[in-house]
């Protein structure tokens, strides 16, 4: 009777909540070690709670480290191309969220992305010998465990731990992460928050905030939005298990700042993603209230879509317009002048810090080229942003 019933028979609510608080402990540990510490470094854990997360998640995922580690940073070095590990833009959908741990294994496997990667990851002793040599095992003493604990019930209770990791993170994050939501900061992919309180995937569920900052610890970056990963982060800081390396930055204004020097240009280089986002909000969007055509303000369903067609086709990278959205952004650009212009100057913006190798002189001249024109438009908001990014300097 021990074989059905285990040595531990908690009542039904019992078996949920242990089941619920084991599939918690893995998708911290998956967060906090695998992605804010090891994959982006903005987050340094103590040796304690790092042997500690690799231990469990050898226990429940069979997730070795190194793997893990490169293909996330394959990830976001190739997002939304051919050479993406795991992208619904290019593979579809339906594919990434139901079959997506398969592709995270036949990437983790291939020993280029591994060596280019993977650096940095653990390299001791337990690594080569115990989680890298004997993946499963870990997983099978973990089933072991549940079986002699809670019997028969067990066997449930592992499975869910089994599909947990593969569900949210290989289906929900990497499939609808870069599918559906909605979206703070206009980066190069096409990464979405699926919600603002953040807590069935350990605040990876804010994944445009994360692909906007991928070095920051913190994901959330509204007032609103709610980041279980970095309630614990600052928990663990209290006392002194994680030292937090590197957060979002926030621009900081000279009000009384008009000129344009080199240290303007690093703040807006720094800040960008803040950039772009002021831009679409005081510029973009106001200038496409006023020069849209009277239909498309109707409170008609079709108006309505036409709305959000403008928007997105005028607000998003061009390479991630569909051939609809590309269709309409070159309509509205040739029938008016203005939203013309003001997209002209969002993408030479934009320009300003994708040249890696321009010099910090060629540099100073752009931006200061960039504000004159702006403020020579005509354009009320477009000069009004110029005026406000001649502001922008470097934290004290």
């Amino acid at each position: 009777m021990e074989f059905l019933f285990g040595l531990y028979q908690p009542p039904v609510w019992g078996y949920v909540l242990l089941t619920l608080a084991a599939v918690h402990v893995s998708v911290m540990a998956v967060t906090l070690y695998l992605h804010r510490d090891q994959t982006h470094r903005g987050l340094d854990l103590h040796p304690a709670v790092r042997h500690f997360c690799r231990f469990w998640l050898w226990l429940t995922t069979a997730i070795v480290t190194k793997e893990w580690v490169a293909v996330h940073r394959k990830h976001h070095a190739r997002c939304e191309t051919p050479d993406d590990p795991h992208s619904p833009v290019v593979e579809g959908i339906k594919k990434v969220l139901l079959e997506g741990a398969e592709l995270y294994q036949a990437e983790a496997c291939k020993t280029d992305t591994q060596e280019k990667f993977g650096r940095g990851t653990p390299d001791d002793w337990l690594e080569h010998n115990v989680y890298s040599k004997f993946p499963n095992l870990g997983i099978v003493t973990l089933f072991l465990i549940d079986v002699v604990l809670f019997g028969v019930v067990g066997i449930t209770i592992w499975a869910v731990q089994m599909l947990a990791m593969p569900v949210l993170s290989a289906g929900v994050i990497n499939g609808l992460g870069h599918w559906t939501g909605y979206r703070n900061f206009e980066c190069d992919d096409a990464a979405t928050n699926l919600t603002p309180v953040a807590i069935v995937c350990g605040g990876e569920e804010l994944h445009n905030n994360h692909h906007a900052f991928p070095s920051s610890a913190k994901f959330s970056a509204q007032k609103w939005e709610f980041d279980i990963g970095w309630m614990y982060i600052r928990a663990l800081q209290a006392v002194g298990l994680a030292k937090v390396r590197r957060i979002m930055p926030k621009p900081d204004l000279e009000l009384r700042k008009t000129g344009v020097d080199l240290e303007t240009v690093r703040a807006v280089i720094v800040n960008r993603m803040h950039v772009l986002r002021d831009y679409t909000r005081t510029v973009t969007l106001p200038v496409l209230r006023v020069e849209a055509p009277k239909a498309s303000l109707e409170s008609s369903e079709r108006a309505r879509n036409m709305w959000r067609d403008a928007k997105r086709a005028l607000t998003r990278r061009p390479q991630l317009l569909d051939a609809r959205h590309q269709a309409r952004l070159q309509q509205m650009l040739d029938d008016s002048s203005k939203l013309k212009t003001v997209h002209e100057f969002r993408e030479r913006l934009h320009a300003l810090w994708s040249g890696a190798t321009v010099s910090n002189d060629k540099l100073l001249k752009q931006l200061r080229e960039w504000c004159r024109e702006a403020e020579a438009t005509g354009i009320r908001a477009l000069e009004d942003f110029s005026l406000r990014l001649r502001q922008y300097q470097m934290p004290a």
